[in-house]
């Protein structure tokens, strides 16, 4: 802002001036841009990016690495200079796997961020456009509702009952009243009543704001540059896997110790032992665990977006998996939002389809007062630039006008009728109302639901004719109301008002104009996605501010519910603090709520979490933030969803597609699986490598496996399959089951259990080959290359096992999964090739071995998973 005089102490239209803007057309396309170079992008400093080295730095600051140089430092020592320089490219790798993986996790995340931004509204060339909110910039009139995230820092031009939530920047817990006048003298951030600030809300009305300042130069921009970037938290997942893997160590450092003190007793060299005692640590702890869980938790999120799923936080994919009840609202999420104008009804009792209205109906008083107060009560305008040819603003008055251009409507009833005055629509309220003066006075245009609306009125028009309301005329509108409802229509009523002088209050002593009935169809894929929720043992609960006879015509096409006791009325509701034990149950068993309030929401989730559940709650206006935010999974509409519930929400919906919060969940359900299966799989076969190690040196058998051939196991099997582990796309049972308990371990006792089956199989096979090759009179090298072949074939066939157990084997998500098969091929090409290069024979001390020697290897490496699919068949294991 070029002036040094405080924007609130001068005139809006000072400040216009100054600025170089028309307050009533915006700024030009061009003059846009070139601010948009000159003063920036519209966005507060970011965190910096990890720089690529400090990434790579941080792989160095491992236990691992450690317990890897002091072997390196060992090796050399003792000049063991072919072991030394092993185990150093050991260290390179480890880390070069580390970096990339942490790298594409960063990278995810980056991706993602992109996926939200958020729109916003302004006037461009005097025409009102939706632009990314970064692009916004000083001069620009921005348009402001109920809902809306305030984009930048700007001065009133002018406003309707406008209440702004500025807690975020003031501390200030009570909406502000909002008014454009000029203010004189030194005036408190909380009390510029004149002024809006960047990352403030609308709680309610609308406004037209100046744009005074952009990113930095707000006031949010400023306290953004005092704020150094805070440490990101880690996930609820990332803590328990951080503390399972630090117990792991705490129990892998005991049973090396005892297998060194094995070795010892039974005179095997202390330096040999030393170097494979470090080995086996390195090798049974499993580093990677938290960097693969982010890894899959970034890469899952990312899948999500690309189905229009929008999950902001790590945390919330974790939840998504243990979701037991969906509360979802119904107009755009169970059904298309289209919301086109299919009947009308006017008095005396006329109900006419839209597309047979006769033409001397059209141009009767009432389809004309029908189609006026269409276009004036209505904050929404036709956008012929835009590519759907939608326009902007809420879908219903979208329909309205389009309703009213193609029925005829006059273009210039928005210039003859100026508005004066706007009642917002309001959820307790459910009316809207917008005050208009004329060449004759005064006209009040309102709409909204018929209960209400009815309410408010004392006269009918009739034929042209205002009439007194009867009570006995008013509940025969109210059973039309309920007629148009129950053919699974969306019934709005419509009222006028002409007066001399300006009304006092909007909503009282209107004449009722008549009915307009609006189709939204169920969406084609919602039925099966519920059908999905419910053998996933999911409860789905419809809430909507509707007609109840509508919600129960959706919700019993969509199957929902089927029985009509599982409808409650808002009005029914008690409060929370009333209800007693059987009005919670009865609540928890219903399908459907129908007129029910922003509280009422939210006592409903706190009546579920009561009950132990794992509550989503869907919700688009500023309303249901407080019920977003005290559900678990709260999700907000990315197409009529406003920014306010998209910033206190876990996940958007772009599409507003129920059938997106399904497979969210399915994936939230995939990502928790494919997380355990790689934990299973890791364990398991590090598992197997203690129990190998800790026989040989406990018997004293013939053979021994070297501390760099442990070390080439551990990268062979622990890395790529593990990772493919990671990536997988679920079975076909994933929903089948019920949701996750999160007050469960990680890994439970019978999936321990599992764990030391699998490693007994996979060591025991491994051993027996090579005592069989023993027997056979195989040379202590021979076993020693049957036993390390064998330990890594049976580990990279193991990952066949991680299948759900009610999958075939050959059609199994695992045996489908590219990834690994590619992981296969990589891991066995590398462990061939160390029989074709000299130098890598020499350091893992492997050569050729005898037909009879890989017969034993692949047939006891066959012969360990078929035994662990039959104890899986026979359920004696997971």
């Amino acid at each position: 802002m070029p002036t040094q005089t405080p924007i609130y102490h001068s005139d809006v239209q000072e400040v216009a001036s100054e600025l170089k803007t028309d307050i009533s057309k915006g700024l030009t396309a061009d003059d846009a841009s070139r601010r948009l170079e000159e003063y920036g992008r519209n966005a507060t400093a970011q965190s910096k990016r990890a720089h690529p080295f400090i990434i790579l730095l941080n792989q160095l600051k491992s236990p691992v690495v450690y317990l890897l140089l002091v072997a390196a430092g060992l090796s050399f020592f003792f000049k063991e200079y072919a072991d030394a320089i092993a185990i150093l490219i050991v260290i390179v790798v480890n880390t070069a796997i580390g970096f990339i993986m942490e790298w594409q996790a960063a990278r995810s995340m980056e991706a993602l961020s992109q996926m939200t931004k958020q729109n916003a509204k302004v006037m461009r060339d005097g025409k009102p456009r939706e632009i990314d909110s970064e692009e916004m910039v000083p001069g620009d009139i921005i348009l402001v509702e109920a809902g809306d995230m305030v984009p930048a820092d700007g001065r009133i031009v002018e406003s309707t009952q406008l209440q702004a939530d500025e807690s975020a920047l003031t501390g200030e817990s009570v909406p502000v009243e909002k008014e454009n006048k000029a203010l004189e003298g030194e005036v408190a951030l909380a009390e510029r009543v004149n002024m809006l600030f960047k990352g403030t809300y609308i709680r309610m009305g609308n406004a037209k704001l100046l744009c005074t300042g952009t990113g930095m130069e707000t006031e949010l921009g400023a306290i953004a540059s005092m704020v150094q970037s805070a440490k990101k938290s880690a996930t609820p997942l990332e803590k328990k896997l951080e503390g399972f893997s630090k117990r792991l160590m705490g129990i892998t450092v005991v049973i090396v110790a005892l297998i060194f003190l094995a070795g010892i007793l039974n005179k095997v060299p202390v330096r040999e032992m030393l170097q494979t005692s470090i080995a086996l640590a390195v090798a049974a702890i499993p580093e990677g665990l938290p960097i693969v869980a982010t890894l899959a938790l970034a890469r899952g999120m990312l899948r999500m977006a690309r189905q229009n799923v929008i999950v902001k936080k790590l945390s919330a994919v974790e939840t998504l998996g243990s979701t037991t009840v969906i509360c979802t609202d119904k107009t755009g999420t169970l059904t298309e939002n289209r919301m086109d104008v299919t009947a009308i009804d006017l008095p005396p009792g006329n109900t006419i389809e839209t597309g047979k209205v006769e033409e001397a109906l059209q141009r009767s008083d009432g389809y004309q007062w029908l189609l006026k107060i269409a276009v004036l009560c209505n904050n929404a305008s036709l956008d012929e630039a835009r590519e759907d040819n939608k326009g902007i603003g809420d879908p219903l008055e979208i329909s309205l006008l389009q309703f009213a251009l193609e029925s005829g409507a006059d273009g210039g009833w928005q210039e003859q009728y100026k508005r004066e005055k706007e009642l917002p629509f309001s959820s307790e309220l459910k009316i809207m109302a917008t005050l208009h003066q004329y060449e004759n006075g005064y006209l009040v245009a309102a709409k909204g639901a018929s209960e209400n609306l009815l309410a408010c009125c004392t006269g009918i028009l009739d034929n042209g004719e205002v009439k007194a309301l009867t009570e006995e005329e008013r509940n025969k509108w109210l059973e039309r109301t309920d007629a148009l409802a129950g053919r699974g229509l969306k019934p709005l009523a419509f009222a006028m008002r002409q007066a001399d002088g300006q009304p006092e209050q909007l909503e009282k002593e209107l004449v009722f104009v008549g009915l307009a009935g609006f189709l939204d169809p169920p969406r084609p894929d919602v039925k099966q996605a519920i059908q999905e929720c419910h053998d996933a043992h999911i409860q789905v609960v419809m809430i909507t501010g509707d007609h109840p006879a509508t919600a129960g015509n959706i919700a019993q096409q969509l199957q929902i519910t089927k029985e009509e006791d599982k409808l409650v009325m808002g009005k029914d509701m008690k409060a929370l603090e009333a209800l007693g034990a059987e009005d919670k149950a009865h609540w928890r068993t219903a399908n459907v709520f129908a007129r029910v309030s922003p509280r009422q929401k939210l006592d409903l989730v706190t009546v579920h979490q009561e009950n132990k559940d794992i509550v989503a709650m869907t919700g688009d206006g500023v309303n249901d933030a407080p019920a977003l935010k005290k559900a678990d999974i709260g999700i907000a509409m990315g197409i009529r969803g406003t920014q306010v519930t998209q910033e206190v929400a876990d996940m958007i919906l772009k599409d507003d597609a129920f059938s997106s919060i399904v497979e969210a969940i399915r994936q939230g359900r995939v990502i928790f699986e494919n997380i355990r299966s790689f934990i299973i799989y890791l364990l398991s076969c590090n598992l197997s490598e203690l129990l190998v190690i800790g026989i040989c040196a406990a018997l004293n058998l013939p053979f021994q496996l070297f501390a760099l051939q442990i070390l080439f196991i551990n990268l062979i099997t622990d890395v790529l399959p593990a990772m493919a582990l990671g990536v997988a796309e679920g079975n076909d049972q994933v929903m089948k089951k019920k949701p996750k308990d999160p007050a469960k371990p990680l890994i439970d006792r019978k999936r321990w259990i599992s764990i030391w089956v699998y490693a007994a199989i996979i060591g025991g096979a491994s051993l027996g080959a090579a005592l069989l090759g023993a027997q056979e009179g195989e040379s202590r090298e021979a076993t020693n290359n049957v036993l390390f072949f064998t330990l890594i074939f049976c580990q990279l066939l193991h990952v066949f096992n991680m299948a759900a157990t009610s999958s075939p084997f050959f059609t199994s998500e695992i045996f489908r999964n590219k990834y690994v098969w590619l992981a296969l091929i990589v891991s066995l090409g590398i462990t061939l090739i160390t029989l074709a290069i000299p130098a890598l024979q020499h350091a893992l001390k492997v050569e050729n071995m005898s037909r009879f020697d890989w017969y034993l290897s692949v047939g006891f490496s066959l012969g360990s998973v078929i035994l662990v699919r039959l104890l899986k068949k026979l359920h004696v294991i997971e």
